[in-house]
């Protein structure tokens, strides 16, 4: 790699590089390969291969030069990170020694008016990381009122849920809702912020974001994949930025790290070997520092195990919530 190299840091890059602990002829995989920063760093720490993956076909293109500079050590493939596995096997690689993931959007796609994600800047209300798929403005023009509160209260957290979704009904009968600033107002007329608090649409703006992208199940089916293809020793990071992911993460590895042993009435149901040896008893949190260079970095947590021997566990059928499919079928 040389030097002039452009640079970024991601949230918690030093400390998840730190939990990975790259190895000369060491293979990783960069789940969520954004503008490359964690890539850099496992190609910077060792003499290590790198395969890095991201939907956001935008984000592929900018790694053109890392790849260039990486000394034929980076692969990139546009893909779904759930589909990580298939990834792996494409590129020759049954198994890997260690997966990293930054979940949910990331700056450069909040920092994009045109692609949609943010209030902040005013575009049209998209959300979409990748190219496919309905948009933030689909959901909002076809879901019904009860899906439309549904997805915000359970993806969003938004306890006013109801309200925004009888303000979006309301407001879509007399004109398209199309863009970020007319879907933030609409919201900023039923939920209130006291000063110092979030934006009043930050929550309604999060469960259409999570929703559109399909990013729980996408987690769900990430993590899962990532037990699959990991060596044993190889170790599975996830930097996460609100309580829905890390809890999901929380609880993958404290099924995955729970030691077997049935009932004593039926020993014979005992639980499957644990796959995964926890390395993060509490979440690595960013330090003020940090914080101060980076807000966003506030609510990150950071999670790491390290895979067993033990075989890998069931994945589990995907969590009972709405579906895209499902909403936009019966708007």
């Amino acid at each position: 790699m040389t030097a002039d190299a452009p640079r970024h840091i991601p949230v918690l890059g030093r400390e998840a590089v730190e939990m990975l602990d790259p190895r000369d002829g060491g293979l990783y995989l960069d789940a969520t390969f954004g503008a490359g920063g964690y890539s850099r760093a496992i190609l910077d720490a060792a003499d290590t291969r790198v395969i890095g993956i991201d939907r956001d076909r935008t984000a592929i293109a900018g790694g053109f030069d890392l790849v260039n500079r990486s000394n034929g050590r980076l692969t990139l493939v546009e893909d779904k990170f759930s589909n990580l596995a298939e990834v792996c096997a494409a590129q020759g690689a049954g198994r890997v020694d260690g997966v990293v993931m930054d979940v949910g959007v990331s700056s450069m796609q909040l920092d994009e008016a045109g692609r949609g994600f943010s209030f902040r800047l005013d575009g049209p209300l998209d959300m979409r990381m990748g190219q496919q798929g309905p948009t933030a403005a689909d959901v909002v023009a076809g879901a019904s009122e009860a899906d439309l509160a549904n997805i915000i209260y359970i993806f969003g957290e938004e306890r006013h849920s109801r309200a925004v979704a009888r303000a979006i009904v309301a407001a879509r009968k007399e004109t398209p809702i199309a863009t970020t600033r007319a879907l933030a107002e609409i919201v900023s007329k039923v939920v209130w912020a006291k000063p110092g608090e979030i934006h009043p649409a930050t929550r309604t703006f999060q469960g259409l974001r999570i929703f559109v992208n399909q990013e729980l199940d996408e987690l769900h089916l990430a993590l899962s994949a990532a037990e699959h293809v990991l060596k044993p020793g190889g170790r599975l990071v996830a930097v996460s930025f609100h309580s829905l992911e890390d809890r999901m993460v929380k609880n993958f590895f404290a099924e995955r790290g729970r030691a077997g042993g049935g009932s004593r009435h039926l020993p014979e149901l005992a639980q499957a070997a644990p796959s995964f040896s926890i390395l993060t008893k509490r979440p690595v949190i960013a330090g003020d520092d940090e914080i101060a260079a980076n807000p966003r970095a506030r609510s990150a947590k950071l999670r790491a195990a390290e895979r067993t021997e033990a075989p890998a566990h069931d994945g589990g059928p995907l969590p009972k919530w709405p579906s895209l499919a499902d909403v936009m079928r019966g708007g």
